[in-house]
């Protein structure tokens, strides 16, 4: 079984972790431990798609219809030679 070190714990984020473990009725260790198995057991979050959401989220109300506008050709471009 392995083992790790944390180090640099912040004081008050190492007072909540043992106040949690004391609430649950276990040690420091164990409590860090069970966080990290909870953690981890997650899936990973999928990295949104906004374009995907912004359509999710209005496809219900529907579409509209845009006119054409009408469009001139394109210029040419400048010529800077003198």
């Amino acid at each position: 079984m392995a083992s790790i070190t944390i180090r640099n714990l912040d004081d008050p984020l190492k007072a909540r972790l043992r106040i949690q473990a004391a609430m649950h009725g276990r040690s420091m260790e164990d409590e860090a431990r069970d966080i990290l198995r909870v953690a981890l057991a997650r899936a990973p979050a999928r990295p949104g798609n906004l374009a995907a959401a912004l359509r999710a989220r209005f496809a219900p109300l529907g579409g509209v219809e845009l006119p054409l506008v009408p469009r001139d050709p394109m210029r040419p471009a400048p010529s800077f030679d003198e």
